[in-house]
């Protein structure tokens, strides 16, 4: 049975930035890395992309690729701050699993996850194409509420506790995806999320009588 405990502590948060090889931190250079070549390189931008026709030809590593890049330095900013706060903080109930490589394959899953209905709904529209970790990202902030529901999270400065956050978020993702005038993916967000929330559970059912606990305990 994995540990329910994450580190919530200042002292415990640095013990896990300073691990060797530290998997958040790792991923965040891999992504920041190969976002700026894209960024300069339209050629790179072009093969990483998650675009259809190029699945069609049997180039599935795009199912994965196209989270390491992004449109523009603000996605990039938004996403690698998300995946700083969160991730170093998730990873340690994930490094629990498949020898140390746990939060690694979790992460690289929910990109796959969170596009794969995206692509179904759109595999014969070659007008359509889709990049970013938003999805995976997703993964992870909802893996963390589960382990801490009212632990504030700051959107643009204010401080949201993260359970209030992730009514609000798919309230919001679901209404803009019906609207469909966004160039965001709003699809790959919500289902994103939802690996996150169905892939720890799965691994460790106790979180979710945990989960209940925190959000009975009411902050004062």
């Amino acid at each position: 049975m994995a540990r329910l405990d994450i580190p919530t502590s200042e002292l415990e948060l640095s013990y896990m930035l300073h691990l060797p090889f530290n998997h958040t931190i790792t991923l965040i250079l891999i992504t920041c890395v190969i976002s700026f070549i894209a960024f300069s390189k339209e050629k790179v931008m072009n093969r990483l992309i998650f675009w259809p026709p190029a699945i069609q030809r049997g180039e599935y590593d795009r199912f994965i690729a196209h989270g390491f890049i992004h449109a523009d330095g603000t996605h990039l900013l938004f996403n690698m701050i998300t995946l700083f706060f969160f991730g170093s903080i998730i990873e340690s109930f994930y490094r629990q699993y498949l020898f140390d490589m746990g939060f690694v394959l979790f992460y690289l899953g929910g990109l796959i996850a969170a596009i794969l209905p995206s692509y179904l709904k759109n595999k014969n529209n070659p007008r359509w194409a889709s990049l970013g970790a938003s999805g995976a990202v997703s993964a992870v902030l909802f893996a963390y509420i589960l382990f801490e529901p009212w632990k504030l999270i700051f959107v643009f400065f204010i401080p949201v506790p993260a359970i209030i956050f992730a009514v609000l978020y798919v309230v919001y993702s679901v209404w803009s995806g019906k609207r469909g005038n966004s160039n965001i993916n709003h699809s790959a967000h919500l289902w994103g999320a939802a690996y996150g929330v169905i892939i720890t559970i799965i691994l460790e059912p106790l979180v979710i009588p945990h989960f209940l606990n925190k959000l009975a305990q009411l902050p004062l």
